[in-house]
């Protein structure tokens, strides 16, 4: 088979595209013939050795995908080969086929395609993770999205509208914030143009807002908790700025705030029954239509560099997949 190697860490021109041996299953995992294979900033960050998982050389990247069930191991019931799955994998999935922990993988809802399912588990499981469970998102309550036009920002969108909440989208362009509103966003900031703290005082005549879901980071952070409501909740998604802020610890005093950090990955390790409920929960919204993964480019495997590069680049809106 094929796959997607990273032998040396490097910007994605550092990747190959080459033969290996394909796996085979032990005990208690699954190997799934890949058919789609979405691109996510962890793999811009992971090839580069700046991800908080740090894979020893040489590895294949790529954390979520979808396919078929080739082989089960030894203890696997859950599913069999034949099925349709998806699986979030932290690294692995840039492959012709491709070798999951079976607690990672799961079936595909009922009229999802194997595109839409690749897009799917890592963005809206971490913005579910994020806003149900970490951050306690409640009806009429108001949430500010931080790269909002990325995969799991518009995720988070969705969520937000399913939990009845008001949400609030940030992006740097109008386009952007265009896609946005398509996928539910009640109100918009282009944080390029508008000052973000005088914004959102407007929006929400001076008190606040409730929670905020910031997976860009940097200079944006500051501003956004320093806009929280009382009792407000920033949650910690990532830093797709590449900078880590600096925040004043005396902020969360003065506004009986909350600083929330949100590591799926971890969540998903740890707590697979838990993973499972949610996983159950976000197939009943996609079935009833409140959730509607937005691919913006298809790509064929070989590309996984320019895939890459599109996210590293700010060029993508929504998710980019790669298709074998």
């Amino acid at each position: 088979m094929k796959a997607i190697v990273c032998r040396a860490y490097g910007p994605p021109e550092s990747l190959v595209f080459e033969e290996v041996p394909s796996p085979l299953p032990g005990p208690g995992e699954v190997v799934a013939t890949m058919k789609a294979a979405s691109v996510n900033f962890q793999d811009v960050l992971i090839i580069q050795n700046k991800y908080q998982v740090k894979p020893p050389l040489p590895f294949t990247p790529g954390a979520e995908m979808s396919g078929v069930v080739k082989a089960v191991g030894e203890g696997v019931s859950h599913v069999r080969p034949g099925d349709r799955v998806l699986a979030y994998i932290t690294y692995g999935a840039f492959a012709e086929e491709v070798l999951i922990a079976a607690n990672r993988v799961v079936p595909m809802p009922e009229g999802m395609d194997f595109t839409t399912a690749a897009a799917f588990l890592l963005t809206y499981g971490t913005s579910d993770h994020a806003l149900s469970d970490r951050g306690a998102l409640q009806p009429s309550e108001t949430l500010l999205v931080l790269g909002a036009a990325g995969g799991v920002g518009l995720a988070a969108i969705e969520i937000g509208r399913a939990l009845d909440a008001r949400v609030i989208a940030c992006a740097s362009t109008d386009a952007k914030l265009a896609v946005c509103v398509a996928h539910g966003a009640h109100e918009t900031i282009n944080y390029k143009t508008d000052d973000l703290r005088d914004r959102i005082r407007s929006l929400t005549e001076g008190r606040g807002v409730d929670v905020v879901y910031d997976v860009v980071g940097g200079e944006f952070t500051e501003p956004a908790l320093r806009s929280l409501a009382w009792r407000g909740r920033l949650l910690v998604v990532g830093f797709a700025t590449g900078e880590i802020p600096r925040i004043p610890m005396n902020l969360p005093l003065l506004k009986g705030c909350a600083i929330v950090g949100v590591f799926y990955g971890e969540f998903a390790r740890r707590e697979p029954e838990r993973l499972a409920s949610r996983i159950r929960q976000l197939g009943k919204w996609f079935t009833g239509g409140q959730l509607k993964p937005h691919v913006s480019t298809l790509l064929p495997l070989s590309r996984a560099a320019d895939a890459i590069n599109l996210l590293a680049s700010r060029q993508a809106t929504g998710k980019v997949v790669l298709i074998s």
